[in-house]
């Protein structure tokens, strides 16, 4: 349970602090909700007045306060982003779960329809359509972020608008913590090389 909920806590830091999401972990949400199944029914089994009871139903909900919130996230990210995010998903990258999947076209569509009844039929003929460049918002993803390096990681390429050649090459350290822009090490945070804090 303490591993997992270890991992649970740095997915949720890393998704709260992305400026992107990153790729859902629904097999550890549903594994984290079993093990609270579990905890809830031991709790039912011990003693009413056992002082352990009580630690437990904390720790239950700070569990759940983990993932409701990490949960809430993703959704507020899929809402405002979420043109984007069915486009990279069309083209591959499997960021979204299916049940969020489905989420955003349905949410897409409702806006759309939404847009198209209140507004863009008393427009002129020729700004009647929703274009997907213009519409879609991409995330911020040159957002500076605090992040701890987790693994040793040479030659990471850092742009620097201030060196001559507008590239810095950086070797990270266990350990470290740094402020860096999200774009260059987004893949360190998906393999885990580093977490935002």
């Amino acid at each position: 349970t303490g591993e997992v909920l270890q991992k649970l806590e740095e997915v949720w830091l890393n998704e709260k602090f992305s400026p992107d999401l990153l790729e859902s972990q629904s097999q550890l949400v549903d594994c984290m909700l079993e093990q609270i199944t579990e905890m809830e029914e031991n709790i039912q089994r011990a003693r009413k007045n056992d002082f352990k009871v009580h630690i437990h139903r904390m720790e239950i909900d700070r569990i759940r306060y983990i993932l409701s919130s990490y949960l809430r996230i993703r959704i507020h990210k899929i809402e405002k982003h979420c043109g984007y995010f069915l486009a990279v998903e069309a083209n591959g990258a499997e960021k979204l779960s299916p049940e969020e999947l489905q989420y955003a076209r349905e949410y897409k569509e409702n806006v759309d329809s939404h847009l198209k009844s209140v507004a863009l039929q008393h427009m002129p003929q020729n700004l009647q359509t929703l274009d997907p460049k213009q519409t879609n918002i991409h995330p911020l993803l040159d957002k500076y972020v605090f992040l701890q390096v987790n693994k040793d990681t040479d030659g990471v390429m850092v742009e620097d608008d201030t060196a001559e050649s507008g590239e810095e090459i950086l070797d990270l350290t266990k350990g470290e913590q740094h402020i860096m822009r999200y774009r260059p090490i987004a893949e360190l945070v998906a393999s885990g090389a580093v977490s935002l804090i």
